[in-house]
Order: C-alpha cells, then sequence, then structure tokens
C-alpha cells in the first residue's frame, strides 16, 4: 500500500431505501373490524361504511376458513364511496399468504390473448397452492468463523472453517468459496444463531443468541435475541412455500421454465398443461403434501366486461377451485356491453342472481372530515382547521375526490409563499386554478360555440344554465 493512503480508492457507499409512493390508498391498512367483526368508526385508515366493512369481514372469514368456493361479491355504490378502498382493506387484512388478485374490467380488451384466457389466468392467480416438503437442515450458533484471506487484495478467499455449536454438541465444518461469500453477504458473526439449508446451502440468520446479549457495540436497536438451539445440528424440518396455479402453469408451459415469470410475457397456457397440474395438485392434496389456498380476485370496473366474459364468469363460478369473487361498480340501470338489453349495473340478471351485493353509502361532511385528516397526515401536510373546514365543505358540494386533490396543489402554493401551514386563502387559491366538475360543465355551456364539436342541443344548454 502507498504512503500516506496514496493510490487507495474507497468506494462510495450508498444506504438503498425503498421508494414509497403515496397513492389514492395507501393510507389503508385493513378493514377496521374488531374481533367481533363489528366496524370500528375510524381505524386502520378506514373511515366510515360500517354495514359495508362489516360484510366484507363476513366474506373475509368465509375466505380465511377456505371451505367455500367461488362465491361471488358485488360492491356497487356512486363515485368516490370507497369501494376500491374496501376491496384493498380486504387485501391487507388477508395477509401475505392468502393470494389476491387485482385487475380493472377494461384490461381483458388490451391483452394479446383471448378474453377467456385473461380472465381464466386471473382466476388462477387467485388460488394458491401451499406445498409442504421436508429438508434437512443445519442449525446453531456461531461460536467461530475462520476465513483464510490471501495475500493478494481483491482475491476471493478460498478456504474457511466455521465452528457451529448447540447446547449438546459443538462441530466444525469446512467452507468453500460459495458458503463464504453467503456468510460476508448475510453478515454473520460470532454469537449469530443461523440455519444452513443442506440441498441449497441457504444461509437463513435468526438472530443473536442470548449469551451475547451483554456485547453492547455489537448490536443495534433492531437485534433479534434466541435462544441457543437444543439437540443434534442436523435436523430435519417442514418447509412451506405458498405459489399460485398460474405461477405452476407457466413455469410448465414455457421452455424457459421458471423466467417466464419475470419476463412478463406468458402468453396462452394449452388446456392439456392446466388439465395436467391440476390432477398433480389434486393428487399432493390426497398424500397432504399440500393444501388449496382459495383467495380473491377483485375485477374494478365490472360494467367493461362484456356478455361473452360475463357468460364465462357463470361457468367459471362452479368450479370448485374458484376463488372468491369480489367486483364493483358504479353504474347504474345501463346497456349489458355486446348486447341492446338493459340491466342493473350493466350486469346479466343471471350473473347478478349469483351476487350478494353490497352497497356504499355516500359520506357525511362528519366522514369527510376525518378522511381529510387522514388524508392530510398521509401527504405529510400542515393545515390549519379553518382550511380543513373549508376543504370539508368544498368536498361535501363537489366531490371527495376534488377535495383530496387540493391537498397537495394548496400545500405547494403555501410553500411558495414560505408558511409552513397550509390557511384558507391557500384554499381559495387552488379552488380558483383548478375546477371541479360542475364548474368546468358550466364553464362549456357558457363557452359551447367556442369549443369545436359542440353536440349539447340549446335545450339542454338552458336547462344547463338554470
Amino acid at each position: 500500500m502507498a504512503e500516506g493512503g496514496e493510490g487507495v480508492k474507497v468506494a462510495e457507499i450508498k444506504d438503498l431505501t425503498r421508494i414509497e409512493r403515496i397513492g389514492a390508498h395507501s393510507h389503508i391498512r385493513g378493514l377496521g373490524l374488531d374481533d367481533a367483526l363489528e366496524a370500528r368508526k375510524v381505524s386502520q385508515g378506514m373511515v366510515g361504511q360500517v354495514n359495508a366493512r362489516k360484510a366484507a369481514g363476513v366474506i373475509l372469514q368465509m375466505i380465511r376458513d377456505g371451505q367455500i368456493a367461488g362465491r361471488a361479491v358485488l360492491l356497487a355504490g356512486q363515485p368516490g364511496t370507497g369501494k376500491t378502498a374496501i376491496a384493498m382493506g380486504m387485501a391487507k387484512a388477508l395477509g401475505e399468504e392468502t393470494p389476491f388478485a387485482m385487475m380493472a374490467g377494461s384490461e381483458i380488451f388490451s391483452m394479446e390473448m383471448s378474453k377467456t384466457e385473461a380472465l381464466t389466468q386471473a382466476f388462477r392467480k387467485a388460488i394458491g397452492v401451499k406445498i409442504k416438503e421436508e429438508t434437512e437442515i443445519i442449525e446453531g450458533e456461531v461460536v467461530e468463523i475462520e476465513i483464510d484471506r490471501p495475500a493478494t487484495s481483491g482475491a476471493a478467499p478460498k478456504m474457511g472453517k466455521l465452528t457451529l455449536k448447540t447446547t449438546e454438541m459443538e462441530t466444525v465444518y469446512d467452507l468453500g468459496q460459495k458458503m463464504i461469500e453467503s456468510l460476508d453477504k448475510e453478515k454473520v458473526s460470532a454469537g449469530d444463531v443461523i440455519t444452513i439449508d443442506k440441498v441449497s446451502g441457504r444461509i437463513t440468520k435468526l438472530g443473536r443468541s442470548f449469551a451475547r446479549s451483554r456485547d453492547y457495540d455489537a448490536m443495534g436497536a433492531q437485534t433479534k435475541f434466541v435462544q441457543c438451539p437444543e439437540g443434534e445440528l442436523q435436523k430435519r424440518k417442514e418447509v412451506v412455500h405458498v405459489v399460485t396455479l398460474h405461477e405452476i402453469d407457466v413455469i410448465n408451459s414455457r421452455t424457459q421454465g421458471f423466467l417466464a415469470l419475470f419476463a412478463g410475457d406468458t402468453g396462452e397456457i394449452r388446456p392439456e398443461v392446466r388439465e395436467q397440474i391440476d390432477m398433480k395438485v389434486a393428487e399432493w392434496r390426497e398424500e397432504g403434501k399440500a393444501d388449496i389456498v382459495p383467495g380473491v380476485l377483485f375485477i374494478d370496473e365490472v360494467h367493461m366486461l362484456d356478455i361473452e366474459c360475463f357468460s364465462f364468469l357463470n361457468r367459471a363460478l362452479e368450479n370448485d377451485m374458484a376463488p372468491v369473487l369480489v367486483v364493483a361498480t358504479n353504474r347504474g340501470i345501463t346497456k349489458i356491453r355486446g348486447t341492446n338489453y338493459k340491466s342493473p349495473h350493466g350486469i346479466p340478471i343471471d350473473l347478478l342472481d349469483r351476487l350478494l351485493i353490497v352497497t356504499t353509502q355516500p359520506y357525511t361532511e362528519r366522514e369527510l372530515r376525518l378522511i381529510l385528516d387522514i388524508r392530510c397526515e398521509e401527504e405529510d401536510v400542515e393545515m390549519t382547521e379553518d382550511a380543513k373546514d373549508l376543504l370539508c365543505k368544498i368536498g361535501h358540494e363537489t366531490s371527495l375526490r376534488y377535495s383530496i386533490h387540493l391537498i397537495t396543489a394548496a400545500a405547494l402554493v403555501a410553500h411558495k409563499r414560505k408558511s409552513a401551514e397550509v390557511e384558507v386563502e391557500d384554499i381559495s387559491k387552488v379552488y380558483s386554478m383548478f375546477l371541479d366538475v360542475q364548474r368546468s360543465t358550466q364553464f362549456m355551456v357558457e363557452y359551447q360555440e367556442q369549443f369545436m364539436f359542440n353536440e349539447v342541443p340549446d335545450d339542454d344548454a338552458d336547462a344547463m344554465e338554470d
């Protein structure tokens, strides 16, 4: 090494941080129900819609029990009454293991595959298979790690020794280059309790041994302490993986195997492949190697589906492997797409018959205020009480979505005038800058002659002005 540290390059290390963006429903953490499935007034980001949330809680219990297949629920209500929020709450409340597939009704028309194939794939994304397998693991507390570092800088270490112990025994293992890299990557040090999968060589750090709890300099606030393992170092352990039926379909249908999952271009999957997979899964279930985890398929804007899709849904819901289907719409009595017939919510009567219908109600002024409080906190905006009152009044007279959009816009205006808090004048300013639907319609009527392709008859224009 050169004297005085010359010629030594210090690599700049940047901490990786998760990018968290604020979306329309990023404040939703669950359905906000207690143990008796009663809805709390304000909980987990949910406000109001007590009956709809209670109903969603009952559906949730049904999904958790996993006994009933092919039940379907319709969330019906006017725009901005929290239908998608309830679906998001259900997804969060179900947790990671239960599959939750989400799609918009119009999506299936833009995919490079048939409509029924797109719906089949969506259905199979919402059905999980819990596969159990036994594996050999080594579990113990690290006593010492010895790695022979080569004299030449930059060369990878070739050999090493790892000493592991349990309460009853201690063993020294020889390490190869791959294992040394894994130990470095996991930042394993003496005193850590680790498991090593004998088949894959995967190292998992369980925590730090209680015996090392006094090494204050070697631990952070997040350190988890565990007991030193008992018995033998080598054990047989049951490992559980949850994969969706669609993932199994993709892996078995493509030449590149599981890489197709990352490529995203799965294309159409042959029916024979699916039949073989269903038979294999049925076999595993009989042998006790696997369990089916029925999840939820949520289709938003379901009125965008056409008569062919609705017919397919009728048939698909009768399958014993079907997930729970939750659909949402804000339409009233309208045409069923692909026909000249009208029906409630734009859904054929034979499918409506199969649906449990849950309605959402418009929010009261008090509920609007609570939602705006939550959104201000979520978007990290400080706002005076008077400004919130005005925003609530605007939301009540126009729409909740419009008033939520004004929060960040008003915060930017307040920031421009170097104020830490959003005040009434900021809300008034953005209200005059950005029109809501009613004022925009009024503007169109007043200046209709100056717009291209104006098709509003004079009688309608007069009625709108009145």
